[in-house]
């Protein structure tokens, strides 16, 4: 069993800053990637910003230069944060946390979604 859990989203005003987290945790073997997606209404899901257990990173141009996406691997629980800059309207989402994760039993890499955070971001 593997869970994620986010913190971090509220209401912002144009301009403004906030930081996504999102801790892993349960029987985890090994992590592929993590990252965040998300979804604004009538949209369908996007990736927002992705890093590897390499340290690849890639963003969605509309965020380049905004978002900052980091990883802490700390005593072997994985905490990824997503720092948004300069924040817009239309940035305006549920954000998702999303890792590729195998498990200790099967060691097969599958999807682990979090519950999602609301962005608001608005005068």
């Amino acid at each position: 069993q593997v869970h994620l859990v986010e913190s971090g989203g509220g209401l912002v005003q144009p301009g403004g800053s906030l930081r996504l987290s999102c801790a892993a945790s349960g029987s985890i073997f090994s992590i592929s990637a993590m990252g965040w997606y998300r979804q604004a209404p009538g949209k369908p899901r996007e990736l927002v910003a992705l890093i590897t257990s390499g340290d690849s990173i890639n963003y969605a141009d509309s965020v380049k230069g905004r978002f900052t996406i980091s990883i802490s691997r700390d005593n072997a629980k994985n905490t990824v944060y997503l720092q948004m800059n300069s924040l817009k309207p239309e940035d305006t989402a549920v954000y998702h946390c999303n890792a590729l994760i195998s498990v200790v039993a099967s060691r097969i890499p599958t999807n682990a979604w979090g519950q999602g955070t609301l962005v608001t971001v608005s005068s």
